[in-house]
């Protein structure tokens, strides 16, 4: 079987996508035209010309940008089954969210509105597509902890549609650290958590996403190398980075996919797990990226299979849910 087939035909999971990084061009304009709203670029190819960032900044920009077309719980079903599709061609069997709530409460959208849409997709989803979910609320690390605290208050009325909380946005200079009190409460609430760390910041904001948020996930983590102590903290507890490779790339975290860490991080025996960020800005959905490592780093089937395999174990389901689907992924491979 060519390695493109295996890769494209291998059951998956994607555990660090941000559902409005899917927000396509097209889509974006069909939305925008949709609901009255003017953006500044005369067509997608003009707007297609804007995806290009050079770091973490320049791309949140323009992506809080293109959110502001989402109005109503249409848009955000929309936005979500198109997504869908697009795993469900990828064979992606189970999907862990993000959203961005700040993002839209604070120009004025009801939560309920955000939630409600991208979960009703994910329902339908998960009824006729086959594709399972969980649903995961970010916070906006660069706006302050109270701000945090107060979305967390308005999401306890959902906690029967979100599974997590997670930490995301500009990372240089907003620490973990800063988010104590919110990731406590969170937790006592039932939330599990996860954070992003270690991408734009440096590896003593995964020590504090695992120390100070008592996170079950990193997000990221790419710059775990750094510590050796932090290594075997990793390699030991078994907590999963969510690597996105095109995602480091397109934002010159390295300069291109051969110095990614991502070889040497999986050598060592990490639960590293691939995924893909924001695809509609960043080149590539999962497949792209497993290829995008598979022709730097000439990985095996083996390694293909291993980071299928992880993509489970890291998700939040049932030890009988991953049993399941570590199932199919041993039958794919033998076939």
């Amino acid at each position: 079987m060519d390695m493109n087939v295996f890769i494209q035909g291998i059951p998956k999971a994607e555990l660090h996508l941000h559902i409005e990084g899917t927000l396509a061009p097209e889509t974006l304009f069909r939305i925008a035209e949709r609901n009255g709203i003017r953006i500044k670029f005369d067509s997608v190819d003009a707007l297609r010309q804007a995806y290009r960032f050079d770091n973490l900044q320049s791309f949140l920009d323009i992506y809080y940008e293109g959110a502001g077309v989402l109005q109503n719980e249409t848009d955000f079903y929309e936005l979500t089954w198109e997504y869908l599709l697009k795993a469900k061609d990828q064979n992606i069997r189970h999907v862990e969210i993000f959203f961005d709530p700040q993002t839209h409460t604070e120009r004025g959208i009801v939560f309920e509105t955000v939630v409600n849409g991208i979960y009703h997709a994910l329902s339908d989803g998960a009824r006729n597509l086959n594709i399972s979910f969980c649903l995961i609320m970010c916070f906006l690390r660069h706006l302050p902890e109270s701000e945090a605290m107060e979305t967390l208050s308005q999401a306890l009325d959902f906690r029967d549609k979100i599974t997590g909380v997670g930490l995301d946005s500009s990372e240089s200079g907003h620490p973990p650290s800063k988010f104590i009190r919110v990731f406590e409460k969170a937790r006592k609430e039932g939330f599990l958590t996860v954070a992003h760390a270690g991408e734009e910041g440096p590896a003593e904001y995964i020590w504090e996403a695992i120390k100070d948020l008592k996170v079950q996930r990193i997000d990221h983590g790419v710059r775990a190398l750094e510590d050796k102590s932090l290594i075997n903290e990793l390699k030991r507890r078994q907590i999963p980075l969510t690597i996105c490779p095109l995602s480091n790339i397109k934002l010159c975290v390295f300069k291109n996919m051969q110095e990614h860490s991502f070889k040497k991080l999986f050598d060592q025996g990490l639960c590293v797990t691939v995924n893909s960020d924001d695809p509609a800005y960043f080149g590539g959905y999962v497949v792209e990226n497993y290829l995008a490592l598979q022709n730097a780093f000439q990985l095996t089937r083996k390694d293909i299979t291993q980071l299928a395999i992880n993509s489970f174990n890291a998700a939040f389901i049932s030890q009988d849910k991953k049993a399941i689907f570590i199932d199919q992924i041993k039958k794919f491979t033998a076939e």
